[in-house]
Order: C-alpha cells, then structure tokens, then sequence
C-alpha cells in the first residue's frame, strides 16, 4: 500500500492505492494524520477508488484514523469504496460507523455542511 496527501478545499484528501493490509504502512499513516492533526487539520477524507484488497488490519487503520481525529474535534469520510470494498464495509457493519460518499468532492463538501 502507498498513498498521497493533497488538500483540497476544507479537507485533507488521502488517497490509498494498492493492498490495504497494515503493517508499516498503517504506521506511516498514523504518522501523516498525527502530524495532521497537530497542524489543526482535522477533517480528512480517505479516497478507496484505488485500493484492491482491504483485510482486517486495513479496516483497523481506518477505524483509528476516524479515532484519532474524532478525539481531536475533526472527522474522516470515506469516498469512491469499490464494490468489493463497499461490501466489506457492509458486512463488518461499518457502513453505519464512517460516512460514505461517491466521490471526493462529495466528501469534502460534506464537511462545509458540518
């Protein structure tokens, strides 16, 4: 798994690519989002559109990524799940838990609403 970080309007947008599996990628972005949330940027919107495969360890680095911003007065949204990642998150119920949108713009508009 790699990703990238732009900001865009009141949001920053991560977008992950590849197999999201955890491990020493999942560190690296505990790392961006807690330099993220020291510089106030709080609202994030994770863009799926790219990513292949998610397991549980996956899953587990987008629940804490919506802990640490939660914690810190901001949120994370999830934009452009898949299918098969669509149903992952339908199964393990967490459809109920981030908000979903399909597409990034849709997010990160969301979050003027808020």
């Amino acid at each position: 798994m790699n990703f990238s970080v732009d900001e865009r309007y009141n949001a920053v947008v991560i977008t992950l690519k590849g197999n999201i599996m955890g491990g020493p990628a999942g560190a690296k972005l505990h790392d961006t989002l807690s330099n993220l949330k020291e510089k106030g940027k709080l609202n994030v919107v994770i863009d799926l559109a790219r990513v292949k495969f998610m397991n549980s360890s996956g899953l587990g680095m987008l629940i804490s990524a919506m802990t640490t911003m939660r914690n810190a007065g901001g949120d994370v949204r999830l934009a452009n799940p898949a299918s098969k990642i669509r149903s992952l998150l339908v199964v393990t119920k967490l459809v109920t838990v981030f908000e979903h949108f399909d597409s990034v713009e849709e997010a990160t508009e969301s979050f003027k609403a808020s």
